[in-house]
């Protein structure tokens, strides 16, 4: 299953045509204000990485991995991959660089305001929730900055330990509504705009 957020570029919807794609929206008002709030919730998280997690725990899982989490600078100083669309270097002298503990627990690595605050709502909020809920969390990115409460582990080891060979999970068929029902849904919210 693909999961792409309601702001995800055209062309990736395109990539995905013939594929089970879900998109979602994030929590803004405006779905409350047209009552379609039951369909405004799988996007709540500042980043992908949020997001998922968020989702993870919704359908029970017990792990959850993380890879490319480096949430600092390279140590060349770039803040993504060099084919990242707006440049390697885009987010570099954007922000004050700031020092946080390395992956590994060894050294330091520059990151910025952003970037630590994403790290700090893994380790003050997401991870000590699931936690208390049974559900482990890994840190597989192997480099970048320590996100506290995560096992560190090589994304290999992952895959050879945690992830079941079975993948024939038990999970519920989802029929999409009716096209008698979508079409409710679209009239009454077309109704509540058109009367405010």
């Amino acid at each position: 299953i693909f999961i792409c957020a309601g702001v995800v570029h055209p062309k990736a919807i395109e990539y995905l045509k013939g594929r089970n794609l879900v998109i979602t929206q994030k929590v803004l008002a405006f779905p409350y204000y047209i009552n379609l709030k039951d369909f405004s919730y799988a996007a709540v998280g500042l980043s992908v990485a949020h997001t998922l997690s968020y989702l993870a725990t919704y359908l029970s899982h017990k792990n959850i991995i993380f890879i490319g989490q480096d949430l600092a600078y390279a140590e060349n100083g770039n803040s993504h991959p060099d084919d990242y669309q707006n440049s390697a270097n885009y987010e570099s002298q954007m922000y004050e660089h700031i020092l946080t503990t390395a992956y590994g627990g060894n050294g330091k690595v520059e990151t910025h305001s952003i970037w630590l605050l994403f790290k700090n709502w893994f380790e003050n909020e997401m991870i000590p929730n699931t936690r208390k809920m049974g559900i482990t969390t890994y840190n597989c990115t192997e480099g970048g900055a320590r996100i506290k409460g995560a096992i560190e582990k090589p994304f290999l080891w992952a895959c050879e330990n945690l992830l079941d060979k079975d993948l024939n999970k038990p999970f519920e068929k989802l029929e999409p509504l009716s096209l008698n029902k979508q079409n409710e849904f679209l009239l009454k919210a077309y109704y509540k705009v058109c009367k405010s």
